[in-house]
């Protein structure tokens, strides 16, 4: 089901969550799409679908951050197709770009899954280390007292 976000205008352009009766912020959307939500945004003056350009704002907003998941190249390629609207069938260019973006983000998935799977390792090797280290340590104290028991056993001939 998609949930429909009402922004108003003036120079706050705030969003108002129809669903839950409250104002949210962009990165809420962002968190709701990261879970599936599928959201309409629309101007609640004009009725106008303001979907794309509230997501390209989120986008901006998570760049600012230090979030951003697109590369400048990629930004760079996603404007030249969109240019090409003009010149070819709208709906031909954004199909292209739609395929480009949805195989971009597939990358991103898995390289993001790669990543966890590391972290997983690194943490489950350290865990393993410090395992190593305890077993290390109370096989050694025991040999300690028997090397010095044999010790004294000289010692007294």
């Amino acid at each position: 089901m998609i949930r429909l976000i009402k922004r108003y205008g003036g120079a706050s352009r705030k969003l108002y969550d129809t669903e839950e009766s409250r104002y949210v912020s962009l990165e809420e959307l962002s968190a709701w799409i990261r879970a599936g939500q599928e959201l309409q945004v629309v101007d609640s003056t004009s009725g106008e679908d303001v979907t794309a350009q509230t997501l390209a704002q989120s986008i901006y907003e998570d760049h600012r951050r230090g979030a951003s998941l697109l590369s400048g190249d990629f930004l760079h390629e996603v404007i030249r197709r969109g240019g090409e609207a003009l010149s070819q069938g709208a709906d031909r260019v954004q199909a292209k770009v739609d395929s480009m973006v949805r195989s971009s983000v597939d990358r991103l998935a898995h390289a993001s899954a790669a990543q966890e799977d590391m972290a997983l390792l690194k943490h489950r090797l350290s865990e393993l280390e410090a395992t190593l280290a305890q077993l290390e340590t109370k096989t050694e104290t025991p040999r300690s007292t028997t090397r010095t028991r044999s010790n004294r056993k000289t010692t007294r001939k």
